[in-house]
Order: C-alpha cells, then structure tokens, then sequence
C-alpha cells in the first residue's frame, strides 16, 4: 500500500482531474493510463538510448522514431500549456492509437488496447498540471508503480455494467494463497476486468517463487505466456493491461472476448488454474451462448454459464478458485443441481468458503462464497471442505474500515492442514463433510445445511415464583418509604 506523500501526490492528481471537469472515475483512471502508459513508453526508450549509447549498437525496436521525437513525453512536458495541449490532442494521441503498427516486431497487448485512445481532458490547464504530477510520481520502481496503480483503481467506488465491479484485493490475495501458482502454470481470468486476479498470481511468483524471473526459460513463459485475460469492456482492457505492465509483466495475453460466446470456444483444456470473480447479475440469449456450454448446462444465467466455461478451459488436472453468488451453492432449477452434480460426481470439488455479504459493499450487498474444485473428469470429490468466514478485516458497512476481527489467516492456516480438519465438530467456523452426505442432500452446498448451531440450555424459574419475589420487594419498599415519612416529621 502506498503512504504519506506518495498517496497525497496521487490524490492531487485524481483532484486536479475533479476540479477541472472530470467527475466520472472510470475516465479519470482511462485519462491517467494513457499519459503513465506515454511517460513508460518514453522511461523504455531513454533505457535503449543509454545502452546503445554503452553498447554501440543500435537500438533493437525503438518506442519512438528519430522524427517523433517530439512526442516524447521528456520532450513535451516542457512546453507552455497552450503547446503542449496542442501537441498532445493533435499529434501524441494520434501516435499512441497507432503504436504497434509504427515500430518492429510483435504487437504487445498495450498496443492493441490503445488503438481506442481518447483524449478527453478538456483544457490545456488541466493537461499542464496532472502531467506535472505525474511526472512526480516515483514509477522507476516497480512495486511501487503497481501499488500506485492499485491505489487509483480502489477508487472505482461504483459498480460496472453487466455486474462487474472490484473485487477486494484482500479476498484476491486469499484465493491465490489458497491456489499456490507454480511456474509451470497457465493462468486465466474469464472475466479479468483491471486484472487483479493475474497481477495478485504475478506478485505471488515473484514472493514464493523468484526462479521465474532467473530461468530464461521461466522468465520468457513469464512474461509471455503464463497470464490470460478476456473481457468485453475496451476500457478495462486498457486499464487491465496498464496494471500488469506495472507490476512488471511485460507482454501478459489481455483480449478483447466475449467469454460466453460461439466465438470464444477456441481456448477449450488450455489453462492449468482460473482465478475469477465472473459477473452474477443479467441472463444471456440462447442463440448467443457457445453452443457447448448450453450442452454441459441449459440456461440463461451467467454465473451458471461461466461455471460450464470454466470446466471447458481447464486441461484435465486444472485447478480453480472462483467467487459465485450463494444461488449456485443451493438454487433449485435443473441447472443449478446440474453444474452442482458435475463438481461433485465428475470432478473434484475441494471446498467451499462463504463469504459474509458485506465484503463487496459498496458496490453490492450481495452473499457470496468460493468454490475450490479440480477438473480431473473422473470424479475424486471424497470430503469437502467447508468454512464459515464471519469476519474479513474490515467492517461489513459501506464504509469498509479496518478491524481487528479476520477469520482469512486462519482460513489459509486450516486449508494447508486439512488433515487435521476430519476431526473439527460442525458447530466449529470449519468441517469436513463427506460426499455422500452432500449427494443425499441434493448436491446442496450452502453451509448452513451442514453447520450444526450450538443452543445453550436455560432453566427459568416459574412466574408464579417471580411474581411472589415482586410482591416482597414492593412491600420492601412501602416499608422503606413508610419509615422515611415517619423520621421527617
């Protein structure tokens, strides 16, 4: 998390935007991607400089031709505002819509996603002074450039279309704990939004597992093929790719999909783990909907939908941890008990962890829990793993302040040690329940079927007896009164 100067530099920047007619917080975070995605593309430049300049050599795939220097943003940054608004909105945003087609070798995921480019800030103040703070910004570094990014993108404070809104990254951090990347894996977020998902499963790399960046060969599948992403929101895709770019992944697959599509079934059994959190609300078309996935589940609902996609892109041995609303653990229509009845009997359903319904306030009250299963295609499901979290680190309100209760240490600590869980009375916050039992209930998989509520027994004394002792208390006090009365005449 970034501090102090640093966050009030950031907010000066998001204040500056505010104050000089920008209101909307998707544009605001839109405006500031492309001028750090300029300022980047500059830092990458000046770097090839000074090692061609050591080297001799010249620069391998320059950012800038020798006649765009111009655009450069060491260059226009130091222009009057009236210039500089001029060179920007007539000639750098032009540039930037067409980058990927203008330089050498492969298009990167950055340049495809700013071909849709706007320009939207409205005066040459304005532009003058949020590229002064952005040039303050300290991006050299890249847990701290990520941090920053992460820091703006916490202020999206209204949910999206079609549901989507941010998932807390604490709850992104759990997951991907619970999931424990390797480098050998191919990661996918259907529904990737700002990319949370795959920058949280970057960082936990780079913490747990640093010969990913040593290894050449690691280091190139890294970089370039182990992060996908797909969503239907160019903006998203512009901001998810900015995310990635800072915390380090120099060229992560972040398209442009409709994942639920006829057109998307070409990834089928590719991906090795799916980190998601898909959108809940909205019904699709038959007619619209991937023919195979209305084969593995008859319906309209997306969250079901997105479950049968799931399934679809894992290679046999994949593993997921995916965030659904509580109607997918015990909905009663034929598709609901379907998708239920494929986790349980036809792969490996490992757990389930309700979530407490304030944790995506205050964008949605909505309850929700996180399935943890494998696709092995041969069932496997023995013991299912259920806990209860009642409290997250912070307080189930709008507001969302910090608190000293948070069950997410311990749900890591128990998940890690599950052997020890078999043991574990179904009053505790976690149980084991074997799969029998959750076929004989009708693949039903919302815990409080299963939690077993502690009533402490009372023994109360009759009413006649309580009346009695009103009775004597009163004459007690007529007593007291009386006597009262008596020694003040």
């Amino acid at each position: 998390m970034i501090t102090g100067e640093l966050r009030s530099k950031v907010d000066r920047v998001w204040n500056a935007f505010w104050t000089g007619g920008i209101s909307n917080p998707l544009e605001v975070i839109e405006q500031m991607t492309y001028l750090l995605f300029l300022r980047r593309l500059d830092d990458l430049h000046t770097s090839q400089e000074k090692r061609a300049a050591f080297t001799g050599q010249p620069i391998q795939d320059p950012k800038f031709a020798p006649e765009q220097e111009d655009l450069r943003w060491s260059r226009f940054k130091e222009l009057a505002p009236e210039s500089m608004y001029h060179v920007v909105s007539t000639a750098v945003f032009p540039f930037l819509r067409e980058y990927g087609q203008q330089v050498g070798g492969e298009e990167s995921t950055y340049s495809v996603h700013m071909r849709g480019a706007r320009f939207t800030i409205p005066s040459a103040g304005l532009l003058a002074t949020v590229v002064d703070l952005i040039d303050q910004l300290p991006l050299d570094d890249r847990d701290t450039s990520g941090d920053l990014y992460e820091y703006l993108l916490s202020k999206l404070s209204s949910s999206g279309v079609n549901g989507q809104f941010r998932t807390p990254r604490h709850i992104i951090k759990l997951m991907v704990e619970m999931t424990a990347p390797t480098p050998a894996d191919e990661i996918c977020d259907p529904a990737c939004g700002t990319a949370g998902f795959l920058v949280a499963a970057a960082e936990h790399l780079r913490e747990q597992h640093p010969e990913s960046l040593v290894d050449r060969k690691l280091r190139e599948h890294f970089h370039h093929s182990m992060f996908h992403g797909y969503d239907f929101d160019s903006t998203m895709l512009r901001i998810g790719s900015m995310n990635m770019l800072l915390h380090g992944v120099e060229a992560p697959d972040i398209r442009y999909r409709d994942s639920l599509s006829e057109g998307a079934a070409g990834d089928s059994e590719k991906y090795t783990l799916i980190l998601a959190n898909p959108p809940f609300t909205g019904s699709l078309d038959y007619d619209s909907t991937a023919v195979d996935l209305q084969r593995v589940v008859k319906t309209k609902k997306t969250e079901l939908l997105f479950m049968a996609l799931f399934l679809r892109l894992l290679k046999p041995g994949g593993r997921a941890a995916v965030i659904v609303p509580d109607g997918v653990l015990f909905g009663s229509t034929k598709a609901h008990k379907e998708i239920r009845r494929l986790l349980v009997e036809d792969h490996l359903l490992e757990a389930v962890v309700k979530l407490p319904s304030g944790v995506f306030k205050p964008y949605a009250g909505v309850s929700t829990a996180i399935l943890f299963f494998t696709k092995t295609g041969s069932g496997g499901t023995k013991d299912v793993w259920f806990y209860d979290v009642q409290a997250d680190g912070f307080s189930l309100d709008d507001k969302r302040n910090p608190v000293e209760a948070n069950d997410l240490p311990e749900v890591l600590e128990r998940w890690r040690d599950r052997e020890g869980e078999a043991e574990r009375a179904r009053t505790e916050k976690s149980f084991l329940v074997p799969k029998q039992e959750i076929v004989d209930s009708g693949y039903d998989l919302s815990l409080n079927r299963y939690k077993e509520i502690e009533v402490e027994e009372f023994e109360h004394r009759d009413p006649l007896e309580i009346i009695a002792d009103i009775e004597q208390l009163d004459e007690e006090i007529r007593a007291g009164l009386a006597e009262l009365k008596e020694m003040l005449r």
